[in-house]
C-alpha cells in the first residue's frame, strides 16, 4: 500500500512535465545564472562544464518533510554546452526529518554514454548519498561516481534530516520547431 501511495505521488508530481516539452528562454537564463554561481563559488568548475559530456541545471529544488518528506525541481539538461530539453528531479523520503530548503543543483554527465541513460530515464540514486555541497570559501571535490556528479548549492531554508529515499531524474527533450 505505502508503495503505490509513493507512486501515486510520484506520477501526480511528474503529470505537467510529462504533457509536453518546450524551449523556454527564462528557463534556460535561471540555468545560466545557476552555472555562474557554481562557477563563482570555486574555479574548478569551468573545467568541470567543458569536459562533461552534458549536464542537468536546477535553479531551485524545494524540498520540506515531517515524517514523510520530498522534494522537487525543474531544470534544462545540456549536451556539450547546448541545452537540449527539461528536466524534473523528484525525491521521495522517509525517516525522521522535519523542516524545509531550497537549494540549486547540477548533475553532470561524464561521457555519451551516461547521458544517453538520463536521457532514457534510467538514472536513479540514494537521496542524500551522491551529492557534494558546496559552500562558502570550501574546497570541493569534483569526483564522478559511476559516470555522475552530483553538486549542490543552498538557495536558504532549514531542514533537519536523518531520513532513506532516493532521487529520479526526468528528461524531456524540447520539441521540434
Amino acid at each position: 500500500m505505502k508503495n503505490r501511495i509513493l507512486v501515486l505521488f510520484a506520477l501526480l508530481a511528474l503529470t505537467p512535465f510529462l504533457l509536453e516539452a518546450q524551449y523556454n528562454p527564462n528557463a534556460l537564463r535561471k540555468a545560466k545564472e545557476t552555472m555562474e554561481a557554481f562557477q563563482a563559488k570555486n574555479e574548478k568548475f569551468d573545467a568541470f562544464f567543458a569536459g562533461a559530456y552534458g549536464y542537468a541545471v536546477f535553479p531551485s529544488v524545494g524540498k520540506g518533510g515531517f515524517g514523510i518528506g520530498g522534494a522537487h525541481g525543474s531544470g534544462t539538461a545540456f549536451e556539450q554546452g547546448k541545452p537540449i530539453g527539461k528536466a524534473k528531479i523528484t525525491q521521495l523520503t522517509i525517516g525522521l526529518q522535519f523542516g524545509g530548503q531550497a537549494y540549486k543543483q547540477i548533475i553532470f554527465f561524464e561521457t555519451e554514454a551516461d547521458l544517453r541513460r538520463f536521457k532514457q530515464n534510467k538514472i536513479e540514486f540514494a537521496a542524500q548519498a551522491s551529492a557534494v555541497a558546496v559552500k562558502e570559501s570550501a574546497s570541493v571535490d569534483l569526483a564522478y561516481n559511476d559516470g555522475v556528479a552530483v553538486f549542490t548549492m543552498s538557495n536558504g531554508g532549514l531542514m533537519y534530516e536523518a531520513s532513506l529515499g532516493g532521487q529520479q531524474l526526468i528528461y524531456k527533450p524540447y520539441r521540434k520547431r
